[in-house]
C-alpha cells in the first residue's frame, strides 16, 4: 500500500484525517478514490467535477510532481510515498 501524507491545513476541513494514511491503488486516481471512500468529501477538495486536480492542490509521488493533472494516471507503486499539498500563493 502507498503511504499518503497530508499538510496539517486539511485537518481544519477534515478533522478525522490522519497525517499518514495507507491506501491501495496503482494510479493517483485510484488513490484519490480510496481516500474519498475512507474520508468522504476529500476527493471534492482534491479534484474537480471532471476528476482533474484542482488548481490549489499539488500531489507529489516521492520527490516528483505528478504530470497527469487531468486524469491522474500517474503510476503509484506499493512502496511509494504520496504527498497531497495545498498550493500557496501570495503577493
Amino acid at each position: 500500500m502507498a503511504r499518503v501524507q497530508f499538510t496539517r491545513h486539511l485537518s481544519r476541513y477534515f478533522p478525522d484525517l490522519e497525517q499518514n494514511v495507507e491506501i491501495e491503488g496503482n494510479t493517483v486516481a485510484q488513490i484519490v478514490s480510496g481516500l474519498d471512500s475512507r474520508f468522504p468529501g476529500l476527493a471534492a477538495y482534491i479534484v474537480d467535477d471532471q476528476g482533474a486536480l484542482r488548481q490549489h492542490v499539488n500531489i507529489f509521488i516521492g520527490n516528483e510532481l505528478i504530470r497527469d493533472r487531468k486524469r491522474l494516471g500517474d503510476e503509484v507503486r506499493a512502496d511509494d510515498s504520496v504527498y497531497v499539498l495545498q498550493a500557496l500563493s501570495g503577493g
